[in-house]
């Protein structure tokens, strides 16, 4: 019968090599280069990279304060135009935006009310003056007939009084009159002086009343910035009429710096805001009334650090300054900078104490660790 297990091997040939002592020896050999081998070796440390760069101090120093003042533009004169008499509105001849010229017809109101009114006032003076001349008459029977002894003194006396008071009621009689009649011609408003119709506030059919604006005017050319400055600001600033102030409107932001001229100080302060009001001529006339716009004005001193801008770096939308350690090793500072200072310095906010050695001129940051070798 046929045997179907498989056949048995004898030891395989290489690993009957391998028992071999002179084998082993050699095997042993080669595990122990290749564990060598294995090993990491040592890494050599890389020296620092040296960069030659000007060096120079962040300062701490006193600088110009200036302070920022919201503010808003203002035609030189301004009026609101209304009616001295209660009555309807007939007619209105001008639109907003409209130039007009001093004394131009503006508003036409109701004649009758004002007619009425200074009949009314007539009537009056003429009872008055028949009132004073029956007092007077009176007076002069009773005068008559105390040469006589025929009437009292106290009756004499009150003929006086009467006719005295007839006399004022006359000529109270008559300032009626007067004003009635200076009523009656203010039914044709008219522009006080030359300039633009700002605002239209009054149509046809409305009533017109006694300080109620019918029509809002301002004059053209002249145009002044007007400002609310801080009480505690305005005695160290001395700001009088004639100093000169620094401003940008924000309506012509194109014309950059303008010199703005003080004409006029409230002599007060607001109580409510603390501040006084200051009006300065603008150099641009075509400006919109309304609009705003800010002025500078110089306050104490303060204490602040400042760089050369040389030394300022962009990255990221960060501004930077590279310091050097006491190490000599290069340090990057994120910093806020103010305003540009004489002699192409700046202002720095923030980041920087002062007295640091700051390098000067680099055009990228450099690698962590650069040493800094400077020259001033």
């Amino acid at each position: 019968m046929t045997d179907l297990r498989h056949p048995r091997r004898g030891p395989d040939r290489g690993l009957r090599r391998l028992r071999h002592p002179a084998a082993l020896a050699a095997l042993a050999s080669v595990l122990v280069l290749g564990a060598a081998c294995g090993h990491d070796s040592p890494v050599r440390e890389t020296e620092p990279q040296t960069l030659d760069v000007e060096l120079t101090q962040a300062l701490r120093q006193e600088v110009p304060q200036r302070i920022e003042i919201s503010g808003v533009v203002e035609a030189a004169r301004t009026a609101d135009v209304s009616a001295r008499v209660l009555a309807m509105v007939t007619a209105v001849h001008v639109q907003a935006g409209d130039t007009v010229r001093a004394g131009q017809l503006l508003v036409e109101i109701d004649p009758q009310t004002a007619r009425g009114q200074l009949s009314q006032a007539q009537g009056g003076l003429g009872q008055a003056q028949a009132a004073l001349a029956l007092a007077e008459r009176n007076y002069e029977r009773f005068k008559a007939l105390r040469e006589v002894d025929a009437a009292s003194e106290l009756e004499l006396d009150t003929a006086r009084m009467q006719y005295e008071a007839a006399k004022g009621a006359v000529e109270q009689a008559k300032g009626a009159v007067s004003a009635a009649t200076s009523v009656a011609g203010d039914t044709r408003v008219v522009a006080p002086f030359a300039g633009r119709v700002v605002q239209r506030l009054a149509e046809v059919g409305d009533l017109a009343a006694p300080g109620r604006p019918l029509l809002r005017l301002e004059s053209t050319g002249e145009r002044r910035l007007v400002l609310s400055v801080p009480e505690t600001l305005m005695a160290r600033a001395k700001i009088v009429p004639g100093s000169v102030l620094t401003a940008r409107l924000d309506a012509r932001p194109e014309l950059g710096e303008l010199e703005a001229q003080v004409v006029e100080v409230a002599p007060g302060a607001d109580p409510a805001s603390h501040s006084f009001r200051v009006k300065a001529t603008l150099p641009v006339t075509d400006l919109p009334s309304g609009s705003t716009g800010r002025a500078w004005i110089d306050g104490p001193p303060r204490s602040e650090v400042t760089v050369p801008q040389a030394a300022l770096l962009r990255q990221g939308g960060m501004t930077l300054v590279v310091v050097r350690d006491a190490e000599g090793r290069a340090l990057t500072r994120v910093v806020t900078t103010g305003e540009p200072l004489a002699g192409d310095r700046i202002e720095v906010l923030s980041g920087l104490e002062g007295g640091e050695s700051v390098a000067v001129g680099l055009a990228a940051v450099p690698p962590m660790g650069t040493r800094l070798e400077g020259r001033s």
